[in-house]
């Protein structure tokens, strides 16, 4: 039987405790995380394969979620995608979400004054979560969805959280993160990322040239809870055709760290 694969999320999340962990939803929740890797049309092979059950048990799986509304058959009849329910949750999510209830009004401001994307995020363990986009001019697709998650060292909201963390909890993240190139320039070697946290502790704010998208430039601002403690960050996203990154810095520094203070409890 599979180990659960529990995500300790931000401090103060619980471990798992096996007696009260129930593991017949864990593996109707891996059917929905499936397609965060693969998206595009899974049929019960696929599914089975991830989620780790034979195809009997995916059978019953997939029935069941699709009789509740979380999948659905894809109209070219090449197997399940997810149902239009997955969008409830999402929504009930963010609109239960304290800091992004109290996120919208200054970052429809920030987007006004920048005329750039202006982004929020959510840690997440080792990853951040786009819980906030408001768009620029032109965007890629991707960039223009919620729900989106980065590993945290590779981008510059998750460099400037960990920039306000212990190097002891900075050291187990960078161990344990996702180091995969997402384009020909992203930096993954562990000393890189040391020394772009660094920086990001003196400046007050991380910079990411052209890690997840060519072209781009993003800077990132971190939010603090009561406790001083990282739980968000603001991003301000560029082109390079239009902005040089000393440019960028210059302008948008000010008003991403003014932003993610008005933004910390």
């Amino acid at each position: 039987m599979s180990k659960p694969n529990f995500s300790p999320g931000p401090p103060g999340a619980e471990p798992v405790d096996p007696r009260l962990f129930i593991q017949a939803v864990e593996r109707a929740f891996r059917v929905l995380e499936a397609f965060g890797t693969n998206p595009q049309p899974m049929s019960l092979s696929e599914i089975a394969a991830a989620t780790g059950t034979d195809k009997s048990g995916a059978q019953r799986l997939c029935y069941t979620l699709r009789r509740l509304g979380y999948l659905r058959m894809d109209p070219m009849g090449r197997g399940f995608l997810p149902g239009i329910l997955a969008l409830d949750r999402s929504y009930d999510f963010l609109r239960t979400h304290e800091l992004v209830q109290r996120s919208a009004s200054p970052l429809g401001e920030l987007r006004r004054t920048a005329q750039e994307r202006v982004d929020l995020s959510l840690w997440d363990d080792i990853h951040i979560v786009y819980a906030m986009r408001l768009q620029s001019r032109r965007e890629t697709f991707h960039a223009t969805l919620v729900g989106r998650r980065l590993p945290i060292a590779l981008s510059s909201g998750g460099r400037a959280m960990m920039a306000l963390m212990d190097d002891a909890v900075v050291e187990d993240i960078l161990a344990r993160c996702d180091r995969r190139p997402m384009t020909p320039r992203t930096i993954t070697e562990i000393p890189a990322l040391r020394a772009l946290i660094a920086e990001a502790r003196e400046c007050g704010y991380a910079v990411a040239v052209e890690q997840a998208l060519l072209g781009e430039v993003v800077l990132a601002a971190a939010i603090r809870d009561r406790q001083g403690r990282p739980i968000g960050a603001v991003h301000i996203a560029g082109s390079l055709s239009d902005w040089s990154v000393e440019d960028f810095r210059r302008r948008m520094a000010p008003m991403a760290m003014e932003t993610a203070r008005s933004l910390s409890e």
